[in-house]
């Protein structure tokens, strides 16, 4: 074990974590929790030997993508319109009609939809052109402004949709490109980093907004693995449920009950092993009652519970767990395992401050299966 310091991110209630992480490494755990990430990991190989380029190599990717709908045409949408017309279209808006005496005039008032292209997707990657283009190189700038002033004059020409409406937009089977166009825009905005200076976008700080460091680095931490892991016999989930071995109940703890969910579960078919991680965004130890620093025990329960609650139920992954606690630090490191009735628990961090490729060899340790057999010699 490296000695750690006392450095890790939360040594005290309501310290900064973000002004503490390198800008390179906050845009690297971005992109590690993007969809776009995920679905296109490819594209980013080996980004950790310089992730100062993320934002210009998503720029690029978003203007690729925009450039590949503008040969094939800009996917088009209904939206619902009213109107004053000279024929009946739609449904025919009666109150205004009377009111206004329109049909005296040869009009009605119409209530229709209408084909345009001046929808919320396309209208939320016209926003993330102008974004970008303020964050990258002066020539890709220019030609991610070019592509916003096409879109407007081709009649994108609506307020840009916030996050929250564009999480209701449904993707069929037809709409990869479309997908890949809003990935990588989510992308393109979520590289605004937070900061306290005014500004014409509002993000959340650490400080004020605890949660919304805790799902980055969450979901960072999946995504890297559910692209790094692929192809090497493992199995990555997120966000999967677990069941308590109930044998008997009274009628009203189902109301009570706590549920139990992983953040991360590595299951490595050739083995039939199983790795339960859970993600903590604070110090991985605590000042205790009779030592200066100690494990924090309902975080070692915790991990605990998800371990011995799944085994003997005849799953071979789960009779085989190891569990993670993972823990983000500053200039610090951690690495210890403990086997408790045959089951290797770890406890670890990974340093944001270090070298980005740095950080990915950590992660990747973290998965190395030998490494939940310790020897009494390990160091």
């Amino acid at each position: 074990m490296t000695p750690h310091t006392a450095t890790d991110p939360s040594d005290a209630p309501g310290s900064s974590m973000i002004g503490r992480i390198p800008v390179r490494n906050l845009w690297l755990l971005m992109l590690y929790a993007s969809d776009l990430y995920r679905t296109h990991g490819a594209a980013f190989r080996d980004i950790e030997n310089n992730p100062d380029d993320v934002p210009d190599l998503v720029a690029e990717l978003l203007i690729r993508a925009v450039e590949r709908r503008q040969r094939r045409q800009l996917s088009a949408g209904y939206r619902v319109r009213d109107a004053v017309l000279n024929r009946v279209r739609g449904r025919i808006d009666v109150l205004t009609t009377e009111r206004h005496q329109l049909l005296a005039r040869g009009s009605v008032a119409c209530h229709f939809e209408a084909l345009t292209i001046d929808t919320q997707r396309n209208r939320y990657v016209r926003g993330a052109l102008e974004h970008i283009a303020g964050k990258v190189n002066p020539g890709r700038a220019r030609r991610c402004i070019t592509l916003a002033n096409y879109l407007k004059a081709a009649g994108v020409s609506g307020a840009t949709p916030t996050r929250a409406q564009m999480s209701a937009e449904r993707f069929g089977r037809n709409d990869r490109d479309d997908r890949l166009m809003v990935d990588t825009a989510k992308l393109a905005f979520d590289l605004a980093l937070p900061t306290e200076r005014a500004g014409l976008q509002t993000m959340p700080i650490p400080d004020r907004e605890a949660v919304w460091v805790r799902r980055l680095f969450e979901k960072a931490i999946g995504g890297f693995y559910q692209v790094n892991l692929a192809g090497d016999g493992w199995r990555v989930k997120t966000g999967r449920l677990l069941n308590w071995q109930v044998s008997c109940k009274t009628d009203g703890i189902d109301d009570i009950l706590p549920t139990m969910q992983t953040d991360i579960m590595l299951d490595h078919v050739p083995t039939r092993r199983r790795i339960f991680i859970d993600t903590k965004f604070t110090s991985i130890l605590a000042k205790g009652w009779f030592r200066d620093e100690t494990l924090k025990s309902g975080y070692v329960y915790q991990i605990y519970a998800y371990i011995f609650s799944q085994t003997g139920q005849g799953d071979e992954y789960s009779d085989r767990a190891a569990g993670l606690l993972l823990h983000p630090a500053i200039h610090a490191h951690v690495d210890e395992t403990v086997v408790i009735q045959h089951h290797a628990i770890r406890f670890g961090t990974v340093d944001l401050a270090a070298k980005s490729r740095e950080i990915k060899a950590q992660l990747l340790s973290f998965a190395a299966l030998e490494e939940y057999a310790p020897s009494q010699t390990r160091s």
